[in-house]
């Protein structure tokens, strides 16, 4: 087995290369307006790290989201025509999933990315392998009562303390959690464990096209 995992629903353009057993090589940076340039060099970083080429690659791995429209599009499209190119499978998960499962925490907690707008992305656990309902997107004073007393992972947590007061790290996605946290999904044959390489937004882009606008015909 050799996993591709990439992510680009949040600012965090992450790739890694998982054996099946552990993380061979992973890269990635953060860079909410350039996930278009940064997916393809990391990709080839990491390939050039572990020593091998992309036809070895024998499934990819990619977050659906929840994110932003821009982001999250490159990371599935350029999963979806490695799956073709290769011929291999590509398998979804939700990219909260990664960070709860990077997090590691035993108990109930919750992960919180950043949604812009003044809101977030986010969905609760009763441990790190174990979401609870489906991700929501909500204004973080909105559903502080809802998390009260409990931890809350991620970018969307540490940037709204005031709601999250137990906020904690990981900050950032890891493609090296998402591609183990499959990994260990297809270990078990839980293939009803991965979602359909879609994605998931939760709302509407921020473009748009204008309302009222003049339409101008040839004389």
């Amino acid at each position: 087995m050799l996993l591709l995992a990439v992510d680009t629903a949040t600012p965090a353009v992450t790739v890694a290369l998982h054996d099946g057993d552990s993380v061979v090589a992973e890269a990635g940076q953060v860079d909410a307006r350039r996930h278009g340039e940064l997916l393809l060099p990391t990709i080839d970083r990491v390939l050039a790290e572990a020593g091998l080429k992309l036809d070895a690659v024998t499934g990819v791995v990619v977050g659906v989201g929840p994110g932003p429209y821009t982001g999250l599009r490159v990371g599935l499209a350029t999963a979806e025509t490695f799956g073709l190119v290769l011929g291999v499978p590509v398998h979804g998960l939700c990219t909260l999933d990664g960070l709860a499962y990077a997090a590691g925490i035993a108990g109930p907690f919750a992960v919180a990315t950043d949604a812009r707008r003044k809101e977030v992305y986010w969905a609760r656990y009763a441990d790190a392998r174990t979401r609870v309902g489906e991700p929501a997107v909500d204004r973080p004073a909105d559903i502080a009562e809802q998390l009260a007393g409990l931890p809350v992972v991620g970018s969307g947590a540490l940037l709204y303390p005031e709601a999250f007061p137990d906020a904690r790290g990981p900050e950032h996605q890891s493609a090296g959690a998402l591609a183990s946290l499959a990994a260990e999904k297809l270990a078990a044959g839980d293939a009803g464990g991965f979602l359909a390489p879609l994605p998931l937004y939760l709302r509407r882009p921020d473009a748009q096209v204008p309302k009222n606008y003049k339409v101008v015909t040839p004389k």
